[in-house]
């Protein structure tokens, strides 16, 4: 998936094994413990979504929210033990995007953080395929339309177009996308993305033109 998420929870069990689990599914996942460092985090970092505990110590998720809610437009979803009415609508006035009340499930939480990150990032996902523009993106089938005409793409090629959708309108350094596509082990040359982007842009058409340079920084997705 290439996401990147902050988790804030205070419970170690709680917030461990849902990391956990997220990692497994691919996406990158910044574990805290409480709103301070919740805040430390939301200031260094870029992230896709962030999910926040509302009873934390130092300073609670609706306090976390405020702050982030003042500086980035990213999703937001709350967990908490917490099912008074005035507290859910608080949390949706402050900017919150979704609440999931403990205990919860790891696959539903995952559902909403693809669905908040694809809504954010204006694509449109219905029975499993993503439509953006003319182009269509069949995960289940790695199997790619532009113009509801099958491209034929390398696995790397697949792997890079998913990344650069699911990162539209931001641009990717060379390294970011060998440390996404190929793994943060692989050993060869940046020229190898450039060689990639060039075959991708080919196979789409004119979709490919939607593959953007930005000189001497990388590459994105763009509208």
């Amino acid at each position: 998936m290439g996401y990147r998420v902050l988790f804030a929870e205070d419970e170690p069990g709680l917030r461990n094994i849902t990391a956990a689990f997220l990692r497994r599914r691919g996406i990158t996942v910044d574990a805290v413990c409480d709103g301070e460092e919740a805040e430390w985090a939301i200031m260094g970092n870029h992230y896709d979504a962030v999910i926040l505990d509302i009873m934390m110590p130092k300073k609670d998720g609706l306090t976390v929210c405020r702050f982030l809610r003042e500086r980035y437009d990213v999703p937001v979803i709350f967990l908490t033990a917490l099912d008074r009415e005035e507290t859910i609508v608080e949390g949706y006035e402050i900017g919150a995007d979704e609440y999931i009340t403990k205990p919860f499930s790891n696959e539903i939480l995952l559902a909403k953080i693809n669905a908040l990150i694809n809504r954010y990032r204006g694509l449109v996902v219905r029975n499993g395929i993503t439509q953006i523009g003319e182009l269509s993106i069949e995960p289940a089938r790695r199997r790619v339309l532009v113009k509801q005409t099958a491209v034929t793409l390398s696995p790397k090629e697949y792997d890079l177009l998913l990344l650069l959708v699911e990162h539209r309108n931001q641009i990717l350094t060379r390294t970011q996308i060998l440390d996404l596509v190929w793994g943060a082990d692989y050993e060869g040359y940046e020229r190898t993305v450039d060689n990639h982007i060039k075959k991708l842009r080919a196979a789409l058409g004119d979709a490919g033109e939607h593959i953007a340079t930005a000189m001497k920084a990388g590459y994105y997705w763009k509208e």
